[in-house]
């Protein structure tokens, strides 16, 4: 494929000083790092539970209030930072790839060591491991099959749950259970790295996909992997998320390059990884089909997709016995909804509303929650088979997004899945970068202020989670009415440029 042209705007100097954001951006990450060892995540079973300075920030009042702050302080300084490394780089001349992976690196390391934050699924994921190790089928049976499981700082919810990942990634966490004999802090450290690779992928494709479509590498790098919400949620949370999506970008650029073997290739990796990312197949098959392709070459390229992804699906299932035992988490998702989905808050409404007139709300409400469901794969669907052949990876993040926003639950780190692709393809100066604004700064808030960590038997003389919150209230005040640079960026109208 030619070279695109360069995007406008992208001509100049790197901008105004980045090494500033830079370095107040590292400030925040080490905050986020001692903040953690006092509130973050350790299991149980953890020998760092007895170290005299752990038990210190994790029973003792003031260093739980203090690990809290510096927890909360650390996070919005990085999402400021982020926010202002945007504005100093806004020429996106030579030299700002490379001052946005440094931002990366330098805010990402410090979070390499930290306990575990926002989210304790990495835990659940030793315990998956152990259970593969123990010839235990993850897809029947969930963790509390194991002895003494609850030692390994899974959250009960997964006691009884069935794994929803891809054989690939039960094989890895396997390979992890048996290099560290199950220890769940050098599990962490294993699965932290694996994750680490999937930010490394979206560090290398991102900008390459982007130029593909004509875009400027470095902003679309910085909307995706500098943001607070990708470091947290794939380093110091760990999420298997960061290998899938990481993947997905790599077997898409191929696709795109016109690869289309290897694109197949990396994309089943993914989705051996976590299942949703299947909803790329399609589109994957009509990057392959190329822009000119009649339906008849478009349905031989799907059914050509379909067979390669499908065939090496079946082979991951054979070692273990593991078969197609994955496929249960397409088709009968985790049950509940999140209060701030589209579909959960609604469906709150439709509830508050039925019930009124006498009848029957929770029904309502499961029926409103079903048909956004069904609206999202229609509209997947749709993009799949109409829209411009030019514009197929934008297609393809559309009915990402479509599946993902409809959906009963939106965890903080599941915009991330669909954003890279929305990134490459082009997000406007305009009203669509402060969506992304809005959604990375209350994401990092909620999770500041949501997943802290305090044991029942600690007096305190004010909430751990109250001081969170309030703490995190005040810095998006700041930053959106008294900080002379940012409050800019949601209530300035911003200036237009052909960098989209």
């Amino acid at each position: 494929m030619a070279a695109p042209p360069r995007a406008a705007g992208s001509v100049g100097q790197v901008g105004d000083r980045p090494w500033i954001a830079l370095l107040q951006g590292l400030a925040g990450s080490l905050l986020v790092l001692a903040g953690s060892v006092g509130v973050g995540w350790i299991a149980n079973g953890s020998p760092m539970i007895r170290h005299p300075v752990v038990i210190a920030m994790r029973t003792e009042g003031t260093g739980v209030l203090v690990s809290t702050g510096m927890l909360v302080v650390g996070a919005m300084a990085l999402l400021r930072s982020w926010l202002r490394l945007g504005q100093r780089l806004a020429g996106w001349g030579p030299g700002s790839l490379r001052a946005v992976v440094l931002a990366v690196v330098l805010w990402g390391a410090p979070l390499l060591p930290a306990v575990p934050i926002y989210s304790r699924d990495v835990y659940a994921y030793t315990g998956q491991g152990r259970l593969m190790a123990e010839g235990v089928n993850p897809y029947v049976s969930g963790i509390s099959a194991l002895s003494n499981w609850y030692m390994l700082g899974a959250d009960p919810s997964w006691a009884e749950n069935r794994t929803p990942y891809g054989p690939l990634f039960l094989w890895l966490a396997n390979g992890v259970v048996t290099v560290t004999a199950a220890q769940p802090d050098a599990s962490v450290v294993l699965f932290r790295l694996l994750a680490g690779l999937g930010v490394a992928l979206c560090v290398l494709y991102v900008p390459r996909l982007a130029a593909l479509h004509g875009m400027g590498g470095a902003r679309a790098l910085w909307i995706v992997a500098a943001n607070p919400l990708f470091l947290i949620s794939f380093i110091a949370s760990a999420h298997n998320d960061a290998l899938m999506v990481g993947l997905a970008v790599a077997g898409t650029y191929y696709a795109a390059a016109r690869k289309p073997l290897l694109g197949i290739l990396l994309v089943t990796a993914s989705i051996a990884v976590k299942p949703i990312t299947i909803v790329l197949l399609p589109f994957i098959g009509l990057l392959w089909a190329g822009e000119a392709a009649g339906w008849g070459r478009k349905f031989r390229c799907w059914a050509a997709t379909a067979a390669v992804s499908g065939g090496l699906l079946v082979l991951a299932g054979v070692p273990h016995g593991l078969g197609l035992g994955w496929t249960w988490a397409l088709t009968n998702g985790t049950p509940g909804y999140t209060g701030y989905s589209p579909s959960g808050f609604g469906g709150q409404m439709v509830e508050l509303a039925v019930n009124a007139v006498g009848l029957d709300g929770g029904t309502a409400a499961d029926i409103f929650r079903t048909g956004l469901t069904l609206a999202s794969v229609a509209v997947a669907a749709w993009l799949v088979l109409f829209g411009d052949p030019k514009r197929v990876v934008r297609r393809l993040g559309l009915a990402f997004a479509a599946v993902v926003l409809l959906a009963p639950i939106i965890q903080p780190w599941y915009v991330l899945w669909f954003l890279p692709f929305l990134a490459a393809t082009g997000i406007r100066n305009n009203w669509q970068v402060k969506l992304v604004y809005v959604a990375v700064g209350f994401f990092v808030v909620f999770g500041a202020q949501d997943q802290v960590f305090v044991w029942n038997f600690v007096s305190l003389p004010v909430s751990a989670h109250a001081l969170a919150y309030w703490v995190a209230l005040a810095a998006v005040v700041y930053l959106l009415l008294v900080d002379v640079h940012t409050r800019k960026l949601l209530f300035n109208r911003p200036v237009q440029s052909a960098e989209k």
